[in-house]
């Protein structure tokens, strides 16, 4: 479906825990002098303003990203984090969130490179613009992420971070990410996957971090984020998690020191919950 604009949820508190995980893997990646390919596989519209449009109608924000930005008392790796949106609000306002490209540039060098896939006509069209002064260190190909994975692999390189973040608008999405990770590691079984999922009142949406764990036959590192407890009448997101397969050495560092600041920061009642688990060999 093209209908899902991620405009309307930018930062909210799925887009928080997100895009933490891709900060602190990035900022492990970037320590070897080697490129780094980051391959996005639904990329969006690049970044988004919190005062107009999609982002202010609902202004999920607010219970996100905005629940941190005044806070002095951040974890280091979170405030690792929020440092990259500040930098995008120079200003000191916060009145525009990144997205995942916008991050990921901010968060990689000028050897590293990006590989931006959207299906949506306009997203794309927007994310073209953004990248078309950034030269050969970016491109945006309209179209397929799950296919774009597929070609992108292995990278030429032979370093490289895959975020896999589709809408789950449709129960399909939830067999492609499964078939998408499968193919992914046979083509390239080195590297770091980072697969967010939403936590939703579905089947599918319930099995699928046990159905990543199946795929996983080196390292991985799974993290869910819950800030409520589910609607009663089963709408709504009420949390998110990330699966990431081959994460750097030690990644759960980072990611244990946050997690209960940030269960803590963003709960919206008292079903908010967290939990880390990892296998590391």
């Amino acid at each position: 479906m093209l209908s899902y604009r991620h405009g309307f949820h930018a930062g909210n508190h799925a887009d928080v825990l997100k895009h933490f995980v891709l900060v602190a893997l990035l900022r492990h990646l970037t320590r070897k002098d080697k490129p780094l390919w980051v391959i996005d596989t639904h990329a969006g519209a690049g970044s988004y303003s919190l005062e107009e449009g999609y982002a202010a109608r609902n202004a999920e924000h607010a219970a996100g990203i905005g629940r941190l930005w005044s806070r002095t008392d951040l974890p280091a790796p979170l405030a690792d984090y929020v440092a990259e949106v500040r930098a995008f609000n120079p200003d000191g306002a916060l009145r525009r969130y990144p997205g995942s490209p916008q991050i990921a540039l901010q968060a990689t060098r000028a050897q590293d490179r990006l590989r931006l896939y959207e299906r949506h006509p306009t997203e794309s069209r927007v994310l073209q613009a953004w990248a078309a002064p950034l030269g050969r260190r970016v491109a945006v190909i309209a179209g397929d992420g799950f296919a774009g994975l597929k070609a992108a692999l292995p990278p030429p390189s032979r370093r490289g971070l895959a975020l896999i973040d589709p809408s789950y608008e449709t129960a399909s999405d939830y067999y492609d990410v499964i078939a998408a990770v499968r193919d992914a590691l046979r083509r390239f079984a080195t590297g770091t996957y980072a697969v967010w999922y939403p936590q939703l009142a579905r089947r599918e949406a319930e099995r699928l971090p046990g159905q990543l764990l199946h795929l996983a036959d080196g390292d991985w590192l799974h993290v869910f984020l819950t800030v409520r407890a589910p609607a009663p009448d089963g709408f709504g997101l009420h949390g998110s998690g990330v699966f990431v397969f081959n994460p750097p050495w030690n990644f759960e560092v980072p990611v244990r020191a946050v997690m209960p600041f940030l269960a803590a920061a963003l709960a919206q009642d008292e079903g908010a919950t967290f939990d880390v688990t990892c296998r590391q060999t």
